[in-house]
């Protein structure tokens, strides 16, 4: 489970549908844009994306690193710590 603190960042990045990369855990990496939080099929909480076009869930469980793409006054980087 992610802080309310790290939380934040995802509310950030969705409210003004920021470019992001996101560096999963598993060491994978997804260029998109972020839209919104989400519940998946299996009542677990998500980030909502696109990614050329389609929207997919990424787990916020599963996000390492989230990094912003685009020039912003909120913040760059932020790493999600166990």
């Amino acid at each position: 489970m992610i802080s309310c603190s790290q939380y934040d960042y995802i509310e950030i990045v969705c409210t003004y549908k920021y470019p992001i990369r996101v560096i999963k855990k598993s060491g994978d990496s997804i260029e998109c844009i972020a839209i919104d939080t989400c519940i998946n099929s299996e009542r677990v909480e998500c980030i909502k994306v696109t990614q050329s076009g389609a929207e997919i869930a990424i787990v916020l469980n599963d996000i390492c690193e989230l990094e912003v793409r685009a020039e912003n006054p909120h913040f760059s980087k932020v790493c999600f710590d166990d």
